[in-house]
């Protein structure tokens, strides 16, 4: 089951209402382009490419809702859901990335008609979607090389297939190395406030029957001082030109943990997720998002917090380049300088 899908026959988009798990599997279908911006921004669907694949396919069924009878009105209703699509998360660079290319793809046919537009938009965006299966699969290979049979590891947030069209970008790493027969176990970050991995990375994993213990974010360095852990794995929302990541909240104090205890720090990353239009990290727009993410939680039925609290909730940080030992992307494992590295990688990703 991929995490987002095109429907023919509504038209609609399917996908996977990740905010259920892990309790419930439930399948949304959304038959207009602002209930997948809704979507989007509500969380319902995340991880960077899994973004990418829904805002395309969000842009996709803008196209095909439209009333549009010429050209024209049709491009001006695509650019319309475009930007109601752009501005629902703005952090991950798959998501622009994802609604530029299909945009190409309905602008190179405005000549043939609002027909061919049409069929253009979800053509590009069943191959963007088909394309991140393979990705993901590219750098689950590269990637699963760096684990030691017997290892154990740490993961941060959902990297896996809920976080991608399928497969996924870091736990797919860890997957294929499981699939080759290595020997693993996950220590599972539990991510909060949203707690991505104790409801969604640990639920993969047993898909996968991959060993793993859930812990606290704040228990990692524990573990790290005491040798336990051989490599610790994030995936990224967007890598500026210098290498710097934006990742998940918590991802910055992991790889501090790591730096100072001489763990390996690896992010895996699809080249559509290195923006080199943003220098470093203090250019990437962190999003932030409603305090009561954070004075909701509950422990034992109760909320945590007292009534009148106030709280701050980015959603994620920067992880400056120099804490990160490697890249992990779909043409292979970059390591410093990074500048150069990134620059060179998409440039061969661009000419493929």
């Amino acid at each position: 089951m991929r995490t987002v899908e095109w429907v023919d026959d509504g038209p609609a988009v399917k996908m996977i209402d990740q905010r259920r798990l892990p309790h419930r599997l439930e399948i949304m279908v959304l038959q207009r382009p602002q209930d997948v911006a809704s979507a989007i921004a509500d969380m319902a669907v995340r991880g960077a490419p899994a973004i990418g694949a829904a805002a395309a396919f969000g842009l996709a069924l803008a196209g095909c809702v439209s009333t549009a009878e010429d050209s024209t009105a049709l491009w001006q209703d695509l650019e319309s859901a475009a930007e109601t699509l752009r501005s629902a998360r703005p952090t991950a660079a798959n998501l622009a990335w994802a609604l530029e290319r299909v945009l190409a793809a309905g602008r190179g046919a405005i000549e043939d008609g609002p027909r061919a537009m049409r069929q253009a938009l979800v053509d590009a965006a069943q191959q963007l979607a088909n394309e991140d299966v393979e990705v993901n699969r590219r750098i689950g290979q590269h990637g699963a090389a760096l684990i030691p049979d017997g290892a154990t590891v740490i993961h941060h947030c959902n990297t896996g297939a809920l976080a991608t069209v399928d497969y996924g970008t870091a736990l797919g790493i860890i997957r294929c190395a499981h699939e080759s027969g290595k020997r693993l176990h996950v220590l599972v970050d539990e991510t909060r406030p949203r707690l991505q991995g104790a409801r969604l990375t640990a639920w993969e994993l047993e898909q996968y029957g991959i060993s793993y213990e859930i812990i606290s974010d704040g228990a990692a360095g524990r573990f790290m001082q005491r040798g336990e852990i051989a490599a610790a794995f994030i995936g990224a929302d967007r890598v500026a030109a210098n290498g710097d990541v934006a990742n998940k909240i918590g991802s910055y104090m992991l790889a501090l943990a790591a730096a100072d205890n001489g763990v390996a720090f690896y992010c895996a990353v699809p080249t559509s997720s290195i923006d080199l239009s943003v220098p470093d990290g203090e250019a990437i727009p962190i999003e932030e998002r409603d305090p009561a993410e954070v004075l909701d939680l509950q422990v034992a039925g109760e909320r945590m917090a007292p009534e009148g609290s106030r709280a701050r909730n980015p959603a994620f940080d920067i992880t400056p380049h120099r804490l990160v030992t490697a890249f992990v992307t779909e043409l292979g494992v970059l390591r410093p300088p990074f500048a150069n590295a990134l620059a060179s990688v998409l440039e061969r990703a661009h000419a493929s």
